[in-house]
């Protein structure tokens, strides 16, 4: 594994968003709730099984399996190509922190990205902290015009 990294999850499964939840769901069974609770469930066993908690700074890679529809060569020209289609982003990331979080305040680095793939996929990797943390190192390293500057960020 990396040196940067200091631990991961990788489980095969279709990722999914948070979908917006209100006071009525407790009692009201609606399927797109049901199936997140179930989403979560295994996510959460999943993690259990490789013995993975989430840390204060990660690397998050969605990848969304291609409907079975498409043509073979329509999948061959998706596979690996960015997922820019619902869900969003923010809404994979955010039902990860509250699956794998108790409370998600914590997190203050993560970078997250969304993938068209053959199969549904989740990989999580936890980023060592390696050097000065503060505002002004990021900026200096993004701003920087050595191309190696972030790797202590990402």
């Amino acid at each position: 594994m990396n040196h940067l990294i200091s631990s991961k999850f990788d489980y095969k499964i279709q990722p999914m968003g948070k979908p917006r939840q209100v006071a009525s769901d407790r009692w009201k069974k609606r399927p797109e709730v049901l199936r997140y609770r179930a989403f979560a469930d295994e996510i959460r066993l999943a993690a259990a099984a490789q013995n993975f908690f989430l840390g204060s700074r990660c690397i998050m890679i969605f990848e969304f399996a291609m409907a079975p529809s498409w043509s073979k060569g329509k999948k061959e020209k998706m596979n690996g190509k960015p997922h820019q289609q619902r869900p969003d982003l923010d809404n994979a990331q955010k039902s990860m922190f509250d699956i794998m979080l108790n409370e998600d305040s914590s997190v203050y680095t993560a970078f997250c990205a969304k993938f068209w793939a053959y199969e549904g996929r989740i990989r999580i990797y936890n980023v060592h902290s390696t050097r000065d943390m503060t505002v002004e190192s990021l900026i200096r390293s993004i701003e920087s015009d050595d191309p190696t500057a972030t790797q202590g960020w990402f």
